[in-house]
């Protein structure tokens, strides 16, 4: 597989159409802004290739000439010092070709983008970090497009308020006792990180499977720690506590035929797609029949206008739909009205570990009901970020 960004938006005839059904009306902006926050935890983050030491967020905040403001997210995880630089992508790159006129549709947006861009890209050597920073725009747009005709973004979609959740990102140290406080709050599918050698790796699994029960649905995620062949052996020694999916165990550009191998090889249905750029990559996944799992990380690459497309392509192939978000508030709500727009099977997952950009912003959707939650009908993504509280973590670039 190779992880190449598609700069089309792969607007089809039937999308177009789609996007005049929704009776979108014409965008011009007025503003077009990148905050960057940084806060602090008091523990680290691990994974298998790295630690995250804070939590950052790069948030875009988009305002109408008619007065209306729409909100965005930009992933900027790694490295550490990438939230500032996203931010100035952002500002430098993407804001002034987004003033330059009226967009008729948030995807006319993503897709001007990414052509007007595609040969910076290259020369930079930076299409993921552009990728990226348009994803964030296009979160924005939409969430105002949504706005300025009064409906919640996943009715807009055509999709229903309520999904399923699962807690992830429970770490390898003491990952017993993160669970059972994820469980106690509500959540019922847990996701374990994995990648920190074979004993661990096994003792962390066993541990969960014994606290949760046989039948609590109960995932690992690699982070590309493994190569092929370590791959394939380790998914033989995590198979006989039945998870539900492995994530990520090789590097996400592998070869679309070695992902087929270790599925052929493996008891463990594949899952990825948050390293992945463009449609017409994540429609290769879905048709190699490698993976169960499309996981698209809408503020890495294509927002609303990419994502949408492909989760109806994912769902149409029976395969599990779990957008991948593990950042601020703004992204995770986000996410979850890209769930409930594309519908069919599937969960958006819920970071297990301490964030206060997330917490302050996206709180109400963090305490489920037996692993669900419904979404509001407040327009847009229906929330608004408190600055007066955020302010505290916000930084100058």
């Amino acid at each position: 597989m190779q992880d190449t960004d598609s700069q089309s938006a792969g607007c089809t005839t039937r999308e177009h159409s789609a996007d005049a059904d929704l009776q979108l009306q014409p965008i011009k902006l007025s503003h077009v802004d990148a905050l960057v926050f940084r806060a602090p935890v008091s523990e680290p983050v691990q994974t298998s290739f790295g630690i995250m030491y804070d939590r950052p967020a790069v948030l875009v905040r988009m305002q109408s000439q008619d007065g209306l403001v729409g909100w965005g997210e930009i992933w900027c995880n790694f490295p550490s010092v990438g939230a500032e630089h996203r931010a100035r992508i952002l500002q430098s790159c993407i804001a002034p070709i987004l003033l330059e006129r009226t967009w008729d549709n948030p995807r006319q947006a993503f897709q001007t983008l990414h052509q007007r861009l595609h040969v910076l890209g290259i020369q930079s050597g930076e299409p993921g970090t552009l990728a990226q920073a348009i994803a964030g725009a296009d979160i924005a747009l939409w969430d105002l497009a949504a706005r300025k005709v009064g409906k919640p973004l996943w009715q807009l979609l055509g999709g229903t308020s309520e999904i399923a959740v699962y807690a992830s990102g429970i770490s390898p140290s003491d990952p017993e006792k993160l669970a059972l406080a994820k469980q106690q709050e509500g959540y019922r599918a847990f996701k374990l990180k994995v990648g920190f050698g074979r004993e661990r790796d096994i003792g962390n699994l066993r541990s969960l499977r014994e606290l949760l029960g046989p039948d609590t649905p109960l995932m690992v995620d690699a982070n590309q720690a493994w190569s092929a062949d370590e791959a394939q052996h380790m998914a033989r020694l995590l198979a006989p506590f039945t998870p539900d999916w492995l994530e990520e165990p090789m590097t996400a550009d592998s070869p679309l035929g070695a992902w087929q191998q270790l599925a052929a090889a493996s008891d463990i249905t594949l899952a990825g797609g948050e390293n992945i750029r463009g449609e017409a990559n994540f429609r290769d996944i879905v048709d190699s029949g490698a993976f169960g799992v499309i996981q698209p990380d809408l503020g890495k690459w294509g927002g609303f206008s990419g994502c949408v497309p492909v989760g109806h392509y994912a769902v149409a192939h029976q395969r599990l739909f779990c957008p991948h978000w593990l950042g601020g508030g703004i992204g995770l709500v986000a996410s979850m009205h890209l769930k409930a727009g594309v519908g069919g099977p599937g969960y958006v997952e819920v970071d297990s570990n301490p964030n206060p950009l997330r917490d302050l912003i996206a709180g109400p959707y963090l305490k489920p009901y037996e692993g669900r939650i419904s979404l509001s009908d407040e327009p847009g993504i229906g929330i608004t970020p408190d600055m007066d509280q955020l302010r505290q973590f916000q930084l100058k670039y």
